[in-house]
């Protein structure tokens, strides 16, 4: 038995329809539900964050909104139409960008290589894959400058800024990303909560990332979402992350 989420939004605050909409979403692993009557929207040009103490189902919920795992039930749907039955591909031809936790970039390859593998999901060539690319060197100067490095001899934050450069050059309308700031330093950190408000402040993506960083939350995102054993159970605007729904919902 689920219990009906706190929501701290008044319904008529909402005046825009969502980009991504997750609907009474569960999802198994090994016989065992992990998630339960997941519900979630992202609107246009919106940065949401998704938070909640270790294992209660952030992770599952990404890879169940990007097709890794399969749904049991619910529905998910990008730009009003549904994308839970499509392959992991056709869902990042749909515009789903993702950045995994532990990034996920492929170490043999070049900095180079590895960004051109994200202009080829949506086959970029030409002028508009060199506006792209020198787009991302402009948000991550760093990568322009060790286009020949191989990525597994980068930093985590090289790595984390070569991940979301990556996810940028197959032309999202939604960035996901899976802790953005873990095992990263400070000044990257910063970086990357200043190039994620630039992005939003664009308007041109939306962005949904799980993060336990409450001040790195608090900083840049419109709304967020909090769960527990596979559910939400609290969500509303980034205002309304008081250090009192700190302490219930996210401290262990």
């Amino acid at each position: 038995m689920t219990t009906e989420p706190v929501s701290l939004t008044s319904p008529s605050a909402i005046t825009t329809p969502p980009l991504l909409q997750v609907t009474n979403v569960e999802t198994d692993i090994g016989g065992s539900r992990i998630l339960r009557g997941v519900s979630l929207e992202v609107r246009a040009g919106e940065l949401v964050a998704l938070m909640g103490r270790n294992g209660v189902g952030k992770t599952t919920t990404l890879r169940s909104i990007t097709g890794v795992r399969g749904i049991r039930a619910g529905t998910i749907t990008l730009d009003g139409k549904r994308i839970d039955k499509l392959s992991i591909d056709a869902r990042a031809r749909a515009g789903i960008g993702y950045v995994p936790q532990g990034r996920d970039i492929f170490p043999h390859l070049t900095i180079e290589e590895n960004l051109r593998v994200g202009l080829v999901v949506h086959g970029r060539k030409g002028t508009e894959a060199k506006d792209a690319l020198e787009r991302v060197f402009t948000l991550f100067p760093v990568l322009k400058e060790m286009l020949s490095r191989k990525g597994g001899v980068l930093s985590g934050g090289q790595q984390q800024q070569l991940a979301i450069g990556r996810a940028l050059l197959t032309k999202p309308k939604l960035l996901i990303l899976d802790e953005p700031t873990e095992g990263i330093q400070p000044s990257i950190i910063d970086l990357i909560g200043d190039t994620l408000k630039k992005l939003k402040n664009e308007g041109e993506l939306s962005i949904l990332l799980v993060e336990q960083y409450v001040d790195f939350c608090r900083e840049i995102s419109d709304r967020f979402y909090a769960m527990d054993r596979g559910a939400v159970t609290i969500s509303g605007p980034i205002s309304a992350l008081t250090d009192e729904v700190v302490k219930e919902h996210l401290q262990v």
